[in-house]
């Protein structure tokens, strides 16, 4: 079989019924099992959720909010749906946050990434994922196991002895960072090491270059690549296509546009929006603040899923103007006052003096007077409290790539 189950083959449209059909009973499961759910969406008729439209309405949790969130409740901001005694570990990533696990086998959901990268049951993985507070290495350990592998728990660092098990016990498979794979390839070459049973390679947690894989599938590692946090597991994964990464079958994804919960046109960057069916941590419009797009149309594998082009930057590109911050929510807001704005960015440079100078682009019909750009410019002023200019832009022609504001200054 070439697929993990026939999930990933269904017809888009059931697929998109089925996922809208749960939709109701995962916003009543949140409303009665989380206090911090109970309290965002107080008042919310989870029978009335059931497209993406209605779902778009609902307001985001913002990642980049959770510590915050988490330190007024700790130890999950009241968004966990078990009592603490009820997990099977806690982890802690940099900030601090925590995030929960729960007891279900496969909990991350991982086995599916594995599958499409190669693995199959019986194969000896070789995990190079952290397994000391954060949980990618018992994200991967646990979908290997589910999937019938046999895990050797490396972990981080020692190189050498990553080296030396990898020689005596031939792992079929490696999990872990790029660059990490990379150091243990060159080791073993300097130790005169035949690690040449290394046939597959899952790797995430940071970008993996053209000529880093390039130079891995020249050494017999088919190495492909995965997108998952600490919040959510796996979201979306490489198959053999490598064509775009295929949105894992347990999630409602969004493209939205940044400092904003309003989905994009298809096709635009946008910022990644998720939507988790996981009952103990069951997140609804989780806002990852990781950009990417959807890529159109089915995988060549065969897989039905949406596709998204992979990470392409971060959504949250506040920088500091004058001494103050300005985000991309205070755009929007901008552009929310005044519907006659078909899309705008905010570019701050330097004029000749080298002061911050910002400007708000914005994409206006043709006919447009000096007094709506004055109308525009004293609405900049007010929302982020900094004088800038307006220059109007011809409709089509701002670039759709995401970014809200572009910071074009040098420094040094």
């Amino acid at each position: 079989m070439d697929y993990f189950d026939r999930l990933e083959t269904r017809e888009p449209a059931e697929r998109e019924r089925a996922l809208m059909a749960a939709l109701p009973g995962l916003i009543r499961h949140a409303q009665t099992k989380t206090p911090g759910f109970a309290e965002l969406l107080h008042g919310v008729d989870p029978a009335a959720i059931t497209s993406r439209a209605a779902l778009a309405q609902l307001p985001l949790v913002r990642k980049s909010e959770l510590k915050d969130r988490q330190r007024a409740a700790l130890p999950f901001a009241g968004l966990a749906a078990v009592s603490t005694g009820s997990l099977a570990r806690i982890y802690a990533s940099p900030g601090p946050t925590y995030d929960p696990e729960g007891r279900t086998p496969d909990y991350w959901r991982f086995a599916r990434a594995l599958f499409a990268a190669g693995f199959r049951s019986g194969d000896l993985v070789h995990n190079c994922f952290a397994y000391h507070m954060t949980p990618a290495g018992f994200i991967a350990d646990l979908g290997a196991q589910a999937l019938g592998c046999t895990v050797f728990p490396g972990g981080t660092g020692n190189t050498e002895m990553q080296v030396a098990a990898m020689r005596d016990l031939r792992p079929r498979g490696y999990v872990g960072t790029p660059s990490f794979l990379r150091i243990i390839v060159e080791k073993a070459d300097e130790m005169g090491a035949d690690i040449s049973s290394l046939e597959r390679a899952l790797v995430a947690a940071e970008a993996l270059p053209p000529a880093l894989r390039a130079q891995l599938d020249g050494r017999g590692i088919r190495t492909l690549q995965c997108y998952a946090s600490a919040d959510l597991g796996l979201m979306a994964y490489e198959s053999q296509a490598r064509e775009g990464m295929i949105v894992d079958e347990g999630l409602i994804v969004e493209i939205v546009r940044p400092g904003t919960g309003d989905p994009v046109a298809e096709c635009d960057v946008g910022e990644v929006v998720v939507t988790s069916f996981t009952e103990a941590y069951p997140l609804l419009r989780f806002a990852t603040g990781d950009l990417s797009a959807v890529l159109p149309g089915p995988s060549p594998c065969g897989r039905t899923n949406m596709r998204i082009k992979g990470w392409l930057g971060r959504a949250d590109q506040a920088t500091k103007v004058r001494g103050m911050f300005v985000h991309p929510s205070q755009v929007a807001e901008v552009v929310r006052r005044h519907p006659e704005i078909g899309r705008a960015r905010l570019v701050v440079d330097a004029d000749a003096h080298g002061a911050d100078r910002m400007t708000l682009e914005c994409e206006l019909p043709d006919d447009t007077g000096q007094a709506l750009s004055r109308a525009i410019a004293e609405t900049l002023r007010e929302v982020c409290h900094l004088r800038g200019e307006v220059r109007c832009a011809v409709s089509g022609s701002l670039p759709h790539d995401g970014k809200v504001i572009e910071d074009r200054r040098t420094y040094g």
